[in-house]
């Protein structure tokens, strides 16, 4: 009997993973209701062909912050044939010195491409080895899914990388802002960061953080 019941479950498993498998596409419907796996799909009737295209990546993103960089992204539902598919985009404009904050990706891997000016690009182990790389005009870098990176902007004049995710969702943490952008008691970050009352404080006031 209980082998019976594992073989119905095996089929059961490989008829719904067949059934989604013939589904052509999901346009992600923004009204509806999202769950990890997506949002839910958008009546095929009312899909377009806009559905599938996107023109957000073509300007540049605004640079004057904190961090002297923009990102813009291509994710679900913003460009909404992308729902259900396991990629996205995102471009990267950094001025000067500008740098994407240490951040993880928890549902996608990344590969990056330069297109203008130099970028010192890198990612952190889970055994916190150290993986940097300079990089050029043309040169590309991917980054392990979950663990910590940055880009940092390290020529002389401004630069433009555009992202490829694995995921049409892959989710952004950014550690800084995680620590300091929000109301966690000091006394916790001073505790787990080793950084003194002085200099959680600080940080706290550049980041907008409380408590």
């Amino acid at each position: 009997m209980k082998m019976i019941i594992h073989i119905f479950f095996i089929l059961s498993l490989v008829s719904s993973i067949s059934f989604a498998s013939v589904q052509d596409f999901c346009v992600a419907d923004p009204k509806g209701p999202q769950s990890p796996s997506g949002y839910s799909c958008k009546n095929p009737d009312q899909v377009t062909e806009n559905d599938f295209a996107f023109s957000g990546l073509a300007k540049a993103g605004n640079t004057s912050n904190i961090i002297k960089a923009s990102v813009t992204p291509a994710f679900a539902p913003a460009f909404a044939g992308t729902n259900g598919l396991g990629v996205s985009m995102a471009r990267l404009d950094l001025a000067t010195g500008g740098v994407i904050p240490l951040h993880t990706h928890p549902g996608a891997s990344e590969v990056l491409v330069v297109i203008q000016g130099t970028i010192c690009a890198g990612f952190i182990s889970s055994a916190n080895k150290v993986y940097l790389k300079t990089l050029e005009k043309g040169d590309s870098m991917v980054f392990p899914q979950g663990l910590l990176h940055f880009q940092l902007n390290s020529g002389k004049g401004p630069a433009l990388a555009f992202v490829a995710f694995g995921s049409s969702s892959p989710g952004l943490q950014i550690l800084s802002f995680a620590l300091f952008a929000n109301d966690l008691p000091s006394e916790l970050v001073e505790a787990t960061t080793f950084l003194s009352d002085a200099e959680v404080k600080k940080l706290k006031g550049v980041l907008g953080g409380t408590n």
